[in-house]
């Protein structure tokens, strides 16, 4: 099983995409907003390279910064 997380904010619509592409895949994910607590973005932050753009999907490790936009 794969090991997921998605980072998002209220109201991006590319968060919105990439939910619905990861529903589609009918995989199971871990959704976390980054405006939910410091902790939340600073983990977003860390993914991103200090970059402020989500979505960022991590998967079995592999980093994705906002890959259909952001």
């Amino acid at each position: 099983m794969s090991d997921i997380k998605l980072f998002t904010k209220q109201g991006c619509p590319y968060c919105a995409a990439m939910r619905e592409s990861l529903n589609g895949e009918g995989v199971d994910y871990t959704e976390i907003d980054v405006h939910t607590s410091s902790e939340a973005m600073n983990e977003a932050l860390e993914y991103s390279g200090g970059r402020r753009m989500v979505p960022i999907v991590v998967r079995d490790g592999d980093v994705k910064v906002a890959p259909n936009g952001g």
